[in-house]
């Protein structure tokens, strides 16, 4: 088992690649947290890996709160005794406006739950793994969309905003034994795209001649298992790096 013995937070775990993930990081030995909001989703989640290596515990709450951030992580150390990975998975969409479109209350909303998020988790889990004789692996799931125009400019600014702070991450804390990677993603089946609600159809029009370059959509589970890669010790000397997990979509 490649993760045994570690413990993980996972956020955005009820769905799509959050939930891949902890089900594979179960199954591969870790302890993990498990976060989102929908606690039923989480709990259905933990019942159905009761058996596997690695316990599964929920935490249920809103990742656009610090007080959830550090609460989860709080919740791993306070269970399980450490910290060794933390996953920022959840995120939400834009609605695809292009910037003279965009409107203060969808920046507030993307940003607090994609940048502010990941920022106050990242904070307190580099505090809490300085502190250990083991360090940890921080893994950010960005989006191609951090590297392209495949989006709204707020979502595209919140992922390119996230890649800029994981290889600042991965450089400030380096002397610490503390990795940080991202996966950048392509078009993944997952449920993200109802966090959009009713398309910008201008900013959706353009956007459809970038998507016409997508191969076909990936899976979750194609995700959950470069994290693996990247949250395991089989990763120890890869820090700083930007994964496209998009079939080839970035080299087009």
């Amino acid at each position: 088992m490649r993760l045994e013995g570690k413990v993980a937070v996972v956020t955005g775990a009820s769905s799509g690649m959050g939930k891949a993930i902890v089900e594979l990081f179960a199954k591969e030995g870790a302890n993990v947290v498990a976060v989102a909001r929908r606690k039923e989703r989480l709990e259905e989640l933990a019942a159905s890996l009761k058996d596997a290596p690695g316990e599964v515990v929920v935490y249920a709450g809103d990742i656009s709160s610090k007080e959830v951030n550090e609460g989860m992580i709080d919740c791993a150390v306070e269970k399980f005794g450490k910290l060794d990975i933390l996953i920022n998975n959840a995120g939400i969409m834009d609605d695809m406006s292009p910037i003279g479109d965009a409107t203060d209350e969808k920046y507030e909303q993307v940003m607090k739950v994609n940048v502010y998020g990941p920022m106050t988790a990242m904070r307190k889990a580099v505090n809490v793994m300085k502190a250990q004789d083991t360090k940890g692996s921080i893994v950010n799931v960005a989006s191609v969309g951090g590297m392209r125009t495949c989006a709204g400019a707020i979502y595209c600014a919140s992922k390119a905003a996230l890649i800029s702070m994981t290889k600042n991450t991965a450089y400030m804390y380096m002397p610490d034994g503390i990795r940080c990677n991202a996966i950048a993603p392509g078009g993944i089946a997952t449920e993200i795209s109802s966090s959009m609600g009713m398309p910008n159809m201008a900013g959706y029009g353009r956007v459809q001649t970038v998507l016409g370059c997508s191969p076909a959509p990936g899976t979750s589970e194609e995700i959950a298992a470069a994290a693996l890669f990247l949250a395991s010790d089989e990763a120890s000397y890869v820090n700083g790096v930007i994964l496209p997990v998009d079939g080839g979509w970035m080299a087009s």
